[in-house]
């Protein structure tokens, strides 16, 4: 049976940054615990305070394998900067890189693959304003057409501008992903995403007619997200609970 590498960064590293690699494992770990991981694909990437270097999961890792030291730090052109003995996915970080390019408020970006996003996105109008959750990917979303495996370098550009200022993109044929200027906060943005996926799957299998969300509350909602939700008291206030969770779990994602 194949053995990770032991690896032990927690005294090698600046305190910013090992406190940053502890809540991206961590992500990494929520991810695996409510089924959102892809086998070893997928990622889920963070950038390192005032730098332009980044946090990504090695390739060939499942995500509940995923700990605070075993996580490579990379550039923009996803080049390996430090002598871990992982590798990771070019093409996988071809994404994370086009959005960590552009948007400076993009310290985490979550990527993944799960059943409803797809569902959703891949669906004619998108997600819809059927519930709450939906509300707050719905205050800021984008969409991105499938243009096969991100191994191309020109559909960055495309994806940047299809962006543009939301958190939030749908990738039809393909997945989801959030961003945010914490990791906690880009994980409640999946978090909703994820919630208001399911309901939608769900409330259009029963086929019966649904009463959407006024456009009005929609603006409301919109005005009232920054101070209560997914904004800058949202994140902080949900993800010392989650932080909490995973280490009930399986406090090795912090070594």
């Amino acid at each position: 049976m194949f053995e990770l590498p032991k690896i032990n960064l927690k005294d090698k590293v600046s305190e910013q940054e090992w406190q940053l690699r502890v809540d991206l494992a961590a992500c990494y770990r929520l991810a695996h615990h409510y089924g959102w991981d892809d086998t070893i694909y997928t990622h889920i990437s963070a950038r390192l305070p005032n730098s332009d270097e980044y946090l990504v999961n090695a390739f060939g890792l499942a995500f509940d394998e995923i700990t605070a030291s075993n996580l490579v730090k990379v550039n923009l052109q996803g080049q390996i900067l430090d002598d871990s003995p992982f590798q990771i996915n070019p093409a996988g970080f071809t994404i994370h890189s086009a959005i960590h390019e552009v948007r400076d408020d993009a310290h985490c970006v979550i990527h993944l693959h799960t059943n409803e996003t797809i569902v959703v996105s891949t669906m004619e109008g998108g997600l819809r304003p059927i519930c709450q959750h939906a509300m707050f990917p719905l205050s800021a979303i984008a969409y991105h057409d499938y243009e096969g495996l991100a191994v191309n370098a020109d559909e960055k550009i495309r994806l940047q501008s299809d962006l543009g200022t939301a958190h939030t993109l749908l990738l039809p044929n393909h997945g989801a992903l959030t961003l945010g200027p914490t990791v906690g906060e880009a994980f409640m943005r999946w978090a909703d995403l994820q919630r208001a996926c399911e309901v939608q799957v769900m409330a259009l299998a029963t086929n019966q007619p649904l009463i959407p969300i006024k456009q009005e509350i929609l603006d409301t909602v919109k005005l009232q997200q920054n101070k209560v939700h997914t904004g800058s008291t949202g994140g902080q206030k949900s993800w010392p609970a989650m932080l909490r969770k995973v280490y009930r779990i399986d406090p090795s994602f912090a070594e």
